[in-house]
C-alpha cells in the first residue's frame, strides 16, 4: 500500500511541505523555459529574421520531441525511483535550456529546443507521479493547487525578470538565469530529497514496451488520454503569440509587458491554492467546468479586441488567466484518480506526451494560420479564438468521462 492509499489526513508534515515547495519551485523553472518564450517572441522573430511561421515551429519543437520522449520514457516510468528519474531528466534539461543560452543563430536554437523538450517534457508527468504517490486523492486539489502556482510565479517573476534581461542584455539572457536558478534546486533535490520507490513493492514482470502498450491500450486510461490531448491547445495556440498581438493589435508598448504578465501571474498565483481548496471542497469536476466556461467567454473578448488601454488588457488577461488556473487545477487532480498505483508513471508520462505533441501541432496550427501584417498587427488571431473555444466545449464533455470513472472506482474502493 502506497502512502496515497492510507488515511488521509488534512494537514501537511514537514517534509511533505518541504516536498510541495520543491517541486513547484523546480516545475516554476521548466514552465517558465516554455513561457518565456511568448514574450521574447516580439524580440526574437527581428532579432533572427524569422516570421510567426518559424516561431511557431520553435515552439512545436520543444512540444514535440517532450511528446515522443515520454512515449518512449513512459514504458520505464514505474520501474526505477521516481527520485532518481527525476534528477536524471532536469540536469539534461538544464543542459537543453543551456544550449538556448548559447545558440546563435534559428536553426541553432531549434536544435537547441529539441534537446530540452526531449528531458523537459517528462518531468511534468514525473511530479505528478511523485504526488500521487505521496498524498491522497481528497487533498490533491491543494497540492495541485500549489504546484499552479509555479505557472503564476513564472508570470510573477520570472517573465518580468526574464523580459528585462533580456531587452538590457539579449534575448539569450532569460535562458541562461534559468540555468543559474535550476542548478540549485537540483542539488537540494539530491541531498534533501528522499526515495519515492514505494510503486517497485508491487510486482511488474511486463517488458516495459510491453507495460507501455498495456497502459496506452486499456479502456479507460484511454479517457484520460483523449481528455488531455486537448487540455493544452489553447496555452499553444494562443500563449506564444500574445506579446506579438499586444504589442501589434492592442496598442501596447514592449514597456507595458512585465507589467502585464506581473499582474496577471499574482492573479492566478492567488488563484491556484483558492481553486485546489474548492476542488477538494465542492469537486474537482464542478472546478473545471467553472475554469472552462468563464475561459471560452473571456478568449472570446480577448481575441476580437482593437487597440485597447492597458488597464482593460491586464483586466481581461488577469481574469483568463484566473480561469485557466481553476480549469488546470481541477483537471490534474481528477486525472491523478485514474491510474492504478503500478501504472501512475506510465500514464502520466503517456498523458504528458500527448498533450504535449497534441500542444505542438496546435502551435504549428496557429503559426500557419496567423499572419503578421506589414504594419506589425497578427491578422487572423480572432480564428485561434474560435478554435480554442470549440476545443474548451469539447473537453468539458471527455472530462466528465473521466469524473464519472474516478467516481466509479472511489466508490468500489
Amino acid at each position: 500500500m502506497t502512502v496515497a492509499e492510507k488515511a488521509p489526513k488534512t494537514a501537511f508534515s514537514g517534509y511533505e511541505k518541504f516536498l510541495i515547495a520543491i517541486l513547484t519551485v523546480l516545475q516554476f523553472t521548466v514552465i517558465l523555459d516554455f513561457m518565456v518564450l511568448s514574450p521574447l517572441g516580439a524580440i526574437l522573430m527581428p532579432a533572427l529574421a524569422i516570421d510567426p511561421q518559424q516561431f511557431g515551429w520553435v515552439v512545436s519543437a520543444y512540444a514535440f520531441s517532450a511528446g515522443a520522449s515520454g512515449l518512449l520514457a513512459a514504458g520505464f516510468a514505474d520501474r526505477f525511483d521516481r527520485k532518481r528519474m527525476l534528477i536524471v531528466f532536469y540536469a539534461g534539461f538544464l543542459g537543453g535550456t543551456l544550449l538556448c543560452g548559447i545558440a546563435p543563430d534559428y536553426y541553432l536554437l531549434l536544435g537547441a529546443r529539441i534537446v530540452t523538450g526531449i528531458f523537459g517534457g517528462v518531468i511534468s508527468s514525473i511530479c505528478f507521479a511523485i504526488v500521487t504517490d505521496i498524498f491522497a486523492m481528497q487533498v490533491r486539489g491543494r497540492v495541485m493547487g500549489f504546484l499552479q502556482m509555479a505557472f503564476a510565479s513564472s508570470q510573477v517573476l520570472g517573465i518580468p525578470v526574464g523580459l528585462y534581461a533580456a531587452n538590457k542584455f539579449g534575448w539569450h539572457s532569460p535562458f541562461l538565469m534559468i540555468v543559474a536558478l535550476g542548478l540549485p534546486v537540483g542539488l537540494i533535490i539530491v541531498l534533501k530529497m528522499r526515495p519515492v520507490d514505494s510503486h517497485l513493492k508491487l510486482k511488474l514482470d511486463r517488458h516495459p514496451l510491453h507495460h507501455l502498450y498495456a497502459t496506452v491500450t486499456k479502456p479507460r486510461y484511454l479517457r484520460g488520454f483523449a481528455a488531455t490531448t486537448l487540455l493544452a491547445t489553447g496555452g499553444f495556440m494562443l500563449m506564444p503569440f500574445g506579446s506579438a498581438f499586444g504589442t501589434g493589435n492592442l496598442g501596447l508598448s514592449t514597456d507595458d509587458l512585465p507589467t502585464l504578465y506581473m499582474v496577471t501571474g499574482i492573479t492566478a498565483m492567488i488563484a491556484g491554492p483558492i481553486a485546489g481548496r474548492l476542488s477538494d471542497a465542492v469537486g474537482k469536476y464542478k472546478v473545471f467546468v467553472a475554469g472552462s466556461t468563464l475561459g471560452m467567454v473571456l478568449v472570446l473578448i480577448y481575441t476580437n479586441l482593437g487597440v485597447s488601454p492597458l488597464w482593460l488588457v491586464t483586466l481581461i488577461t488577469a481574469a483568463l488567466f484566473a480561469a485557466i488556473t481553476a480549469r488546470i487545477v481541477g483537471a490534474s487532480a481528477l486525472m491523478s484518480g485514474v491510474p492504478a498505483p503500478q501504472d501512475r508513471g506510465a500514464f502520466m508520462g503517456v498523458s504528458s506526451a500527448f498533450q504535449q505533441i497534441s500542444g505542438g501541432i496546435a502551435s504549428a496550427v496557429a503559426g500557419a494560420i496567423v499572419v503578421k501584417t506589414s504594419s506589425g498587427a497578427l491578422a487572423r488571431y480572432d480564428i485561434l479564438g474560435y478554435v480554442v473555444i470549440s476545443a474548451m466545449l469539447i473537453t468539458i464533455v471527455m472530462m466528465y468521462t473521466i469524473h464519472r470513472l474516478v467516481m466509479h472506482q472511489d466508490h468500489k474502493g
